[in-house]
């Protein structure tokens, strides 16, 4: 992984945040997201190459507002501010930045008055970007020149070419703005001189060098679970030390129908790995029994999760570390900052300080999912293997609403594997994202034959996206859902009505719970 050429995402509480880091490094560029409230001396001790500031949703002039230190501006780093980073930009270097008379929102013309400028290279000079804001710049600081303008926007960008400072009002990260993805580019290959060579291959490479460096001659345990994520980290660092791993594939009794098998029999004949198979369902369900709030579900199968993998530890003698399959959407949906916690994992945050473990490998730690796919493919994985679909470590426990019981876990198994079939026949299994059952906790009348039914919905999910961080709903069309909901009525027992969920993310998550 290319980290000398690193790129920095400093976040305000802009909600597309993660959206601007996954567009950098679809240029190739490594980049990380940090809090506003990093400290000068650890961006500088950095080196990074360029600096972007993100949105936010306060107003710079506010004494409550989140800001950075003035001195960023001055570190000879080539610093981007997209919306509400752009003013705070201009506020902090002494312009002016005012309420603004007609606020934009949406698509918007934007005009270039500086053809010539190195972030709008390959720009025409009318274009649509997407603009969010109530504020703008109404005088720019000194030194800097107006390069774009819309109709209500006097300073739609502006940049001061001596310092390698640039902003914009509008969010290049966006698909709505045509050319974001070319403005992006500009600034990371025009003003930071980046030479965009962050690739998977180096990405292994290195990954591989620092598990060896990290593990020595010590053994590591690997948390599998048969997903992309936990897969492409097994592969990754027994690539990296061999034997010397033992995966340890935990049957929480909670899994997609047949899953557990095939699971071990790709493992152990494809990959030769040390594999265990602990098929620890009746324990799980036991600690589940009367449970209905989903934190406490996830808590409770990640408790569980620890306390299995540190069992089989202690029989296989002294283990030092634990490898996890955590991906970047886990770290930030876990909370980073001042982020609001949208969910737990049991895969992150570090373990009980009463584990028998010294440490976590977590290869994949800086990655979307999209990335791991590429990770995955290049190890050679298989592609049914590497396409497989997402699936969260606590399982079906999330996924059937309210008490989790081995009957309503079967019946979502086969509601599952019903319209995940149906999906693969319609050809649609690589064009949608995600998608899955629900096994909800509402009961409805039905007719059934000549008799009345009182039983149970299953709610069907699909999402498109490109990293997981935001979605929206599958247009899966209306003959494919007919053919699963008709299958799952006449196949599985105790469901008498089926719906589809056609809400995005945000404001909805993915999961249910």
């Amino acid at each position: 992984m290319q980290k000398n050429e690193s790129v920095l995402v400093l976040d305000f509480g802009g909600q597309y945040c993660q959206l601007i880091a996954r567009r950098v490094r679809e240029c190739k560029v490594y980049c990380e997201i940090k809090s506003y409230k990093t400290p000068i001396e650890e961006l500088k001790a950095k080196g990074y190459k360029g600096i972007i500031l993100t949105g936010g949703p306060n107003s710079v002039y506010k004494d409550t507002s989140p800001r950075c230190d003035k001195a960023l501006f001055s570190l000879g780093i080539p610093v981007l501010g997209i919306c509400y980073g752009a003013q705070l930009m201009a506020y902090l270097l002494d312009g002016t930045v005012s309420p603004s008379e007609v606020s934009e929102y949406g698509k918007t013309p934007v005009t270039v008055t500086k053809p010539a400028s190195p972030l709008f290279e390959g720009v025409p000079e009318e274009s649509v970007c997407w603009m969010s804001h109530t504020d703008y710049i109404s005088v720019p600081p000194a030194g800097f020149t107006v390069t774009a303008k819309t109709q209500d926007c006097p300073v739609a960008a502006m940049e001061c070419p001596e310092k390698k400072l640039c902003a914009v009002q509008f969010h290049p990260e966006v698909e709505h703005t045509v050319y974001g993805q070319t403005i992006l580019r500009n600034f990371l290959y025009n003003v930071c001189g980046c030479k965009g060579d962050w690739l998977m291959t180096s990405f292994i490479k290195r990954s591989v060098e620092a598990i060896r460096e990290r593990v020595g001659d010590g053994r590591v345990l690997c948390a599998l679970s048969g997903g992309v994520d936990s897969s492409v980290a097994a592969v990754l660092v027994h690539k990296a030390i061999g034997k010397r791993l033992t995966c340890i594939f935990v049957d929480h009794g909670m899994l997609r129908k047949d899953e557990g098998d095939e699971v071990e029999r790709v493992f152990r004949k494809q990959f030769d790995m040390n594999l265990i198979r602990v098929n620890a369902g009746p324990q799980f369900l036991e600690k589940l029994k009367g449970v209905t709030d989903p934190e406490q579900k996830r808590k409770i199968i990640g408790e569980g999760f620890i306390r299995t993998f540190e069992a089989e530890a202690k029989k296989l003698g002294r283990v030092e570390f634990l490898c996890q399959g955590t991906i970047y959407p886990d770290v930030v949906e876990s909370g980073t900052g001042d982020a609001a916690v949208i969910k737990s994992h049991h895969n992150v945050g570090g373990l009980p300080k009463d584990v028998g473990f010294s440490g976590i490998i977590e290869p994949l730690r800086d990655l979307f999912k999209d990335e791991v796919r590429a990770v995955g493919e290049e190890l050679g994985i298989p592609a049914n293997l590497v396409w497989r679909q997402p699936f969260p470590g606590p399982g079906l426990g999330i996924r059937v609403l309210g008490e989790v019981t081995p009957e309503k876990v079967a019946t979502l198994q086969d509601a599952d594997a019903i319209f995940r079939d149906e999906i693969a026949k319609a050809g649609l299994d690589r064009k949608i994202s995600q998608y899955f059952a629900v096994l909800t906790n509402m009961r409805s009348v039905g007719v059934m034959g000549d008799g009345r039914t009182y039983d149970y919905t299953v709610a069907l999910r699909g999402v498109t996206t490109s990293d997981f961080m935001t979605a929206d709903w599958a247009r899966i069309p209306y003959d494919v859902l007919g053919r699963a909901s008709e299958r799952i009525i006449n196949e599985v027992p105790g469901v008498n009505r089926v719906v589809y969920d056609i809400t995005s993310k945000p404001p909805a998550t993915i999961e249910w719970e």
